[in-house]
């Protein structure tokens, strides 16, 4: 009964555990499938399911790849994507496109937590694996390039951004990897080869889109390029051009900034400084202005010019700005730790949760088992009871048989029929019936009692039978018990000697009070320690062998 009740919880246990398997894959797939082109939606498809409920490592897997693309897709922080490792580690072997895909977000992950040179060299080991279709090619060359701008590793970049144009040849993309090519260039100290490819990008945004946002991104990038190529008139008639085309753009202190450093550059420091003053009064002006960023560029050339002015450098102001950019480089580290203290909180409120829903569950569980087992212990109450009636039938029916035989039969004529009769007497089956006071036991002991007047319900007395049987048959039971005693039991012996005189397994059953069942067994027993083949009868084998 109790592995009954374990099987059929197991069953339950595991038909649950199987079909929240099953939908979490599905949904997990479905966030996959869209995740480039809505991460938000992909990740919304996500909220229901912990990544603490998931039991197999191929759920976890797609699990943290599917949520740290969606935040590679938005452009937001990935440091809470630490557990891209595990994905990165489970599809090594296994799938090659999502192990590619992992090992990209793991690298990204790395530059945002601060190991940039970690990341290159792990972009740059994928980059060199063989047989790379193109499409993941392409996927590990633009991280590689992104994390290699902000690493300043431009050189090797410039190879990668023209390995990328062969590759990639969507003409969208091509326009931004040749941007690129022109930036590369230009931190290199390139700056001629990047002002020819920018030439050629504002010609290209003035046929396709004049005075567009592009021409006068590119146009402002060539105000830089000419400055560091030494033609500063060229410089200044660029940012005349920008400021005259597009005098609301939200790079107007930049633009008359670079006129002061080009003024400064050509040793015109009073006009370099009226420049400037006014790039100053733009960025007090401009609302949403980063002023830090335009002071990392406008102090250092403020106090050159005050250098230049009265032969003093004021270290305060350059500690200043010094202090500003480290205060926001902390700022930054701190929010990125402030990030990771957040996401082990969600990983405690959510492993909180899991245990409070794994109480319910398994009270659930218990509940569930605790009804099992009622229905089944009620089942097998009611199995019981049915076989207690049956079995209680087949006794009275033998019963009744002995008693007509008792009651019809003629005066014994041989020694086997008088051994039943005297048996049938001497069993107590009186005392039987009389033990269980029902109306059909009661009459059933009427009946026996007029067999004989003298039974007075007395118990089997086994001397007695062993006596009768030996005299019968040449002292067949002493000769068992010599030979078999040491091994058979005293009701085994019985039971045997009950055969010897003919009665079947239920009538021996009823004589003996026990089940039928109980006598199968015992024969079985008996089988076993006398050695008796399968398919030969006891008594008969008995015979041969006591005879021998």
């Amino acid at each position: 009964m109790k592995y009954i009740a374990w099987i059929i919880l197991t069953m339950i246990v595991g038909m649950i555990s199987c079909s929240r398997s099953g939908q979490h894959m599905q949904t997990l797939s479905d966030a996959e499938r869209i995740v480039y082109a809505n991460p938000d939606s992909a990740l919304a498809l996500m909220n229901d399911i912990e990544a603490t409920d998931l039991k197999t490592d191929s759920a976890r897997a797609l699990y943290y790849l599917v949520a740290a693309s969606a935040h590679k897709a938005k452009e937001s922080s990935m440091v809470s994507d630490s557990l891209i490792r595990f994905s990165f580690d489970y599809y090594k072997n296994r799938d090659k496109n999502r192990f590619v895909r992992s090992a990209d977000l793991h690298a990204l992950y790395r530059f945002w937590t601060g190991d940039g040179k970690g990341a290159l060299a792990l972009l740059d080991s994928m980059i060199s694996l063989p047989d790379m279709p193109d499409n993941l090619m392409i996927l590990l060359l633009r991280s590689r390039i992104g994390v290699g701008g902000a690493e300043f590793d431009c050189e090797r970049n410039i190879g990668y951004i023209k390995r990328l144009q062969e590759l990639d040849k969507d003409s969208a993309n091509q326009i931004e990897y040749t941007y690129q090519l022109c930036e590369n260039y230009q931190f290199v100290g390139r700056s001629d080869s990047a002002l020819i490819i920018i030439d050629s990008l504002i010609d290209y945004a003035r046929k396709s889109q004049p005075d567009g946002k592009d021409y006068f991104t590119y146009a402002y990038e060539r105000i830089g390029i000419l400055e560091e190529l030494g033609r500063y008139d060229e410089s200044n008639v660029q940012t005349d051009y920008i400021l005259e085309h597009a005098p609301h753009n939200s790079a107007i202190p930049y633009l008359y900034f670079w006129k002061a450093l080009n003024y400064f550059n050509m040793s015109d420091f009073d006009q370099s400084s009226r420049e400037l003053a006014i790039a100053d009064s733009c960025a007090a002006d401009t609302k949403y202005f980063d002023n830090s960023y335009y002071e990392s560029f406008a102090g250092p050339l403020r106090e050159f010019l005050q250098y230049r002015k009265n032969g003093n450098v004021r270290i305060s102001q350059l500690a200043t700005l010094n202090n500003s950019q480290r205060d926001r480089f902390l700022r930054m580290e701190s929010t990125k730790w402030e990030t990771k203290q957040n996401a082990l909180r969600q990983e405690n409120r959510a492993l909180t949760l899991k245990a409070q829903n794994e109480r319910k569950t398994s009270i659930l569980v218990i509940m569930a088992l605790a009804a099992i087992i009622i229905v089944l212990a009620a089942i097998w109450n009611m199995q019981k009871r049915k076989r207690a009636t049956i079995e209680a039938e087949e006794r009275a029916e033998a019963l009744q048989k002995m008693v007509d035989e008792m009651n019809t039969s003629a005066a014994p004529s041989t020694g086997h029929e008088a051994l039943r009769r005297a048996m049938l007497k001497q069993l107590g089956i009186i005392k039987m019936v009389a033990e269980t006071p029902t109306e059909q036991n009661r009459e059933m002991l009427r009946k026996i009692s007029s067999i004989d007047s003298n039974t007075n319900g007395a118990l089997i007395n086994r001397e007695s039978i062993y006596e009768i049987i030996d005299n019968l048959y040449s002292g067949f039971h002493t000769r068992l018990h010599e030979r078999h005693g040491d091994i058979l039991t005293d009701k085994e012996e019985l039971i045997i000697v009950l055969m010897m005189a003919g009665f079947s397994t239920k009538e021996i059953s009823v004589i003996t009070a026990q089940t039928t069942a109980t006598i199968y067994v015992r024969k079985s027993s008996i089988r076993k320690k006398l050695g008796a083949p399968e398919k030969k009868d006891i008594v008969a084998f008995l015979r041969q062998e006591i005879s021998d």
